[in-house]
């Protein structure tokens, strides 16, 4: 199904883009990782979001996601790895499937683009970023999972299903990535494994991997007073456009967003 657009992130932003889409009678895709791994889910009290004070992070995160559900939004667990432009639509590859928008919101709270040592090397060639993706690769080989979130566990659990030989490495500080045509190993926090694949699990892809040619400043997404950014039918909103990091401003953000977005999909429905 192709959808007018679909907003990466399920926080206040990504809920109040796709809220505010509906609002304008498009279809909306909200793709997200589990609301538990959102940083605000840990939050014990929110005293600062209008009308709704002293919510736990998990409660608010709740409500907004329950109003996104009753506008209508549709909704898919999964991380984004990557979009691509394709004629008036973006293609955007959601583990190994892929979904389609005529415009995209990107709302996916901050990611930094800083890459370990051998990540950009040996990508592709033993680096990767989706277990479910690539894992029947290295059926019966030893593999290495660098981990931070929940679901980076349960895809471990998946590479151990198909037969691969795991090592698990919990959110290291450090990690350094060797080999020369291939990977050969990984040291984590010291601790070396030699294997086949690193399969790097974090909750979100840099808004630049993402997006190639996005343009950003000081590490987040530059946008316009329409949350547009310098790539065609693509706006962001929330904490990846920089502070302050609250809820209430990356909800009004996320406004804006979706308007914005949900106006430029009927502007391309109206072209052809």
């Amino acid at each position: 199904m192709s959808y007018d657009v679909l907003v990466i992130g399920g926080g206040p932003a990504g809920l109040s883009a796709a809220v505010n889409v509906r609002a304008r009678g498009r279809s909306v895709l909200v793709v997200s990782n589990p609301a538990e791994e959102n940083p605000l889910w840990r939050a014990e009290k929110v005293d600062n979001y209008l009308g709704l004070p002293g919510r736990s992070g998990a409660e608010l995160l709740t409500e907004l996601r329950a109003h996104a559900e009753r506008s209508g939004a549709a909704f898919r667990e999964g991380k984004v790895l990557s979009t691509v432009p394709m004629g008036k639509e973006w293609y955007v590859s959601i583990g190994s499937d892929m979904e389609n928008a005529r415009a995209v919101v990107l709302a996916a709270g901050v990611a930094r683009a800083k890459k370990f040592p051998g990540e950009a090397e040996l990508l592709g060639r033993g680096v990767s970023y989706c277990a479910t993706c690539d894992g029947m690769l290295y059926r019966g080989r030893p593999v290495a999972v660098v981990g931070y979130t929940e679901s980076a566990r349960r895809e471990a659990d998946f590479l151990r299903s198909i037969g691969c030989d795991v090592t698990y490495f919990a959110r290291p500080r450090t990690c350094v990535i060797t080999g020369e045509d291939a990977v050969r190993s990984v040291t984590c926090d010291g601790e070396t494994a030699e294997v086949a694949c690193v399969f790097l699990l974090r909750p979100a892809m840099a808004p630049t991997d993402l997006f190639p040619g996005l343009a950003v400043e000081g590490g987040y997404v530059t946008v316009d007073r329409k949350m547009a950014t310098n790539l065609p039918g693509v706006f962001a909103a929330g904490d990846c456009t920089g502070g302050p990091l609250q809820a209430a401003k990356a909800a009004g953000e996320g406004l804006i967003a979706g308007q914005s977005a949900a106006a430029w999909a009927a502007a391309a429905e109206k072209e052809g």
